[in-house]
């Protein structure tokens, strides 16, 4: 048997601590897949305020209290505590940043939880948390393989690694993952001078004239990575991307990973938060999870109701005003249709006046449980995914798993173990076009396919048996962190 490694994963957000995305799950089942592997990875996050001590069992640890971190010319003070990541099969070690004016005092990652408005400082929010990383390790005398950084929130640790404590991390490697191009973490240029890295690090942290956190970040990692090969492949067909950021991989690919769940937290057999469960094997109980879902959300209870459900932030990016277009149109087809939404984005007003236009037929949900997340996914029919862009894509794994049929357009990670239905072969109504027209052809497709009860079982059949666990893509990782270790510099 190969020899474990050993790897920090950091990340801004990972379930069970906090969830505003479906990336949360992703981090998570990420942690444990690994961990199930084999190897010794733990796992690093900041503690935002509306994250409960008690409810996660965040304890302190005694060397790692009152740490001085410099941003610019202050010290701000960071305690760094512990808990933990588990499922019944492993257990993940977790390290928990808490400081109270940059962490503690904020509800919410990156923007407020009740008003939406991003926070001024997140700048200096995620500069004090990657400092916290380092920190950390020096004090526990543990340098690791592998530093997996996930997000521009994690990406001025490949820059501090490589030059301040580059003797220190000698032997480890960096592996810098894109979560998203869209979100860089861009800061105007004075920004820059609040890190304290040497010259030639805030010369590589410069693009169009501002500081941004990922550019440091692919600067000095050792593998790149998205988070699905479709999202690798969309990111190389990018003028920009191809022309200014490629040849900061030194020559290696750009690696496109897949991911999976962890079927020990989205399971219908098992699943905690469902009164009706059901498997593959029998899937009655998901009518009774409908009638359930319908009285949660205030609609008329109807067995034969085709249940349309969004689940996810209420911007351009997922298609929210797609979905704004299409919902008169889904209305009229007959179709219930329900938002679920966490972060209060610009949108939500217009998603509260249609769902009180029509009351019979939209429920808008905000801010969401993760108990009514499990809800939406066993009482619905289809998942809504009209999105413009789609790096990872987790819930219409998911959703599959839930014999909830994915309407998906082809981008990024979204489409990936989907296939379009044709007869009662396929799992999933996929579209091409980002605009609603092409979107309610594939929900009519949905809607015919439903109305043959026969088809629509075999295609619910079809979408249970879909391999979507982690361990699909375990291997990928394990072999990508074991190529890193016997790459010679």
């Amino acid at each position: 048997m190969a020899k474990p490694l050993s790897v920090l994963f950091v990340s801004s957000e990972v379930y069970p601590f906090i969830k505003t995305t479906e990336y949360a799950d992703l981090c998570y089942a990420h942690s444990l897949g690994a961990r199930e592997v084999g190897h010794d990875i733990r796992v690093m996050m900041p503690k935002y305020g509306n994250i409960s001590e008690r409810k996660n069992r965040i304890h302190e640890i005694n060397r790692l209290r009152d740490l001085p971190i410099p941003i610019g010319n202050d010290e701000h003070l960071a305690t760094v505590k512990s808990s933990s990541i588990n499922n019944p099969r492993v257990k993940v070690q977790a390290y928990i940043t808490t400081n109270s004016n940059y962490l503690d005092v904020n509800k919410g990652i990156m923007h407020d939880v009740v008003t939406g408005v991003e926070f001024p400082n997140n700048d200096e929010r995620y500069m004090f948390f990657n400092r916290t990383v380092i920190e950390t390790c020096m004090l526990l005398g543990w340098f690791p393989d592998v530093i997996h950084c996930m997000g521009w929130q994690a990406a001025l640790l490949p820059a501090y690694l490589r030059t301040m404590y580059a003797q220190e991390f000698r032997k480890t490697k960096i592996v810098m993952t894109i979560t998203d191009f869209d979100e860089q973490g861009v800061f105007p240029l004075k920004s820059l001078a609040k890190t304290g890295l040497p010259e030639e690090a805030l010369a590589a942290a410069k693009y169009k004239n501002k500081m941004n956190f990922l550019r440091a970040g692919i600067t000095y990692a050792d593998r790149v990575t998205t988070l699905s090969p479709g999202y690798a492949a969309e990111l190389l067909a990018n003028k920009e991307f191809k022309d200014h950021w490629l040849p900061l991989l030194h020559k290696r690919p750009l690696a496109g990973i897949p991911h999976g769940i962890d079927l020990m937290q989205w399971n219908p057999k098992t699943d905690a938060a469902l009164k009706h469960k059901y498997d593959a094997k029998d899937t009655s109980n998901k009518a009774n999870a409908k009638e359930m879902l319908q009285k949660l959300c205030g609609l008329p209870v109807d067995s034969q109701a085709f249940v349309a459900t969004y689940i996810g932030p209420l911007t351009e990016a997922n298609g929210a005003d797609i979905l704004l277009a299409a919902i008169p149109d889904l209305v009229k087809s007959g179709a219930q249709v329900i938002i679920g939404a966490d972060l209060p984005m610009a949108d939500r007003k217009s998603f509260e006046a249609i769902a009180k236009k029509f009351p019979k037929n939209v429920a808008f949900t905000y801010p969401m449980e993760e108990e009514f997340v499990h809800q939406l996914m066993a009482g619905s029919t289809v998942l809504l995914k009209p999105a413009r862009t789609c790096p990872s894509g987790q819930f219409q794994r998911v959703a599959l798993v839930y014999g909830t049929i994915p309407i998906g357009r082809i981008t990024g990670g979204l489409a990936e173990v989907l296939v379009d239905v044709n007869g009662k072969s396929g799992n999933a109504f996929l579209f091409k076009k980002a605009d609603a027209a092409d979107f309610l052809k594939a929900v009519a497709r949905a809607q015919h396919a439903h109305a043959e009860q026969e088809t629509w079982n075999a295609i619910v059949s079809n979408a249970m048996s879909t391999n979507v666990s982690w361990s699909a893509s375990a291997l990928p990782y394990d072999e990508l962190y074991r190529t890193l270790m016997k790459d010679k510099e």
